[in-house]
């Protein structure tokens, strides 16, 4: 159905019908979160995967309720945006410091402001699964957002788990990345890191420059 043209009647327009009102369509948008402790390639490929699915991708570190221990979250934001400061994807990716809350439910009423018309979609990875439907405000996590899970090396993917959230109103699907990295913050920044590799190189130096995961092997000694 085409648009008819308006007929001018003084300083109005008459409406000529039929008229085709076309659809709304809304910017999708990834919502992805990171303890970012050290960021790696593992996260890169996630962050990247995400750009060729969606229109926008908001990235940012936020601390974990649930970790102590972890490093300032001013450094873990600086390492993240230098991680993903070279991604080349047709969706637009960025860095959103002010999502940043310990409270999923709290980063979606931002988000919301931000993006008002938005679709959004939370990432998690496969080891938050089974937590989510415990998490703080979860129906409003679940009414606001669709659920994207990325496998996680060393967590199952059950399908108990999904049917549970499923079952709570959820969204879910089942993300597949671009590319596989095996690997974990955790085992990274515990010192001494065997694959030094999978740390970009710009956040490498930043960890170098900062004192960041110091190796005690690589420490200078006093005779």
């Amino acid at each position: 159905m085409s648009y008819l043209p308006n007929t001018r009647v003084g300083d109005m327009y008459e409406l000529q019908l039929p008229v085709t009102i076309p659809p709304v369509v809304k910017t999708r948008v990834a919502l992805f979160r990171t303890s970012a402790d050290p960021p790696h390639n593992g996260h890169r490929s996630i962050v990247t995967t995400l750009g060729y699915q969606f229109d926008y991708v908001a990235v940012w570190a936020s601390d974990n309720p649930w970790k102590v221990g972890q490093s300032p979250i001013g450094m873990r934001m600086d390492m993240l945006g230098l991680a993903i400061a070279d991604l080349d994807t047709p969706g637009t990716v960025k860095l959103h410091p002010e999502l940043s809350h310990p409270y999923t439910a709290v980063t979606l009423e931002r988000a919301r402001r931000l993006w008002p018309s938005a679709e959004f979609t939370f990432v998690i990875g496969a080891d938050l699964v089974k937590q989510l439907p415990g998490w703080h405000r979860s129906a409003d996590v679940i009414r606001w957002a669709n659920i994207l899970v990325f496998p996680r090396p060393g967590y199952g993917l059950y399908e108990e788990d999904l049917a549970e959230l499923r079952a709570h109103g959820a969204q879910v699907a089942i993300a597949t990345p671009l590319t596989q990295h095996h690997i974990s913050s955790s085992t990274l920044r515990q010192g001494c890191p065997e694959r030094p590799d999978e740390i970009p190189a710009v956040v490498q130096a930043y960890i170098q420059q900062n004192n960041l995961y110091p190796c005690p092997a690589n420490s200078p000694t006093t005779p």
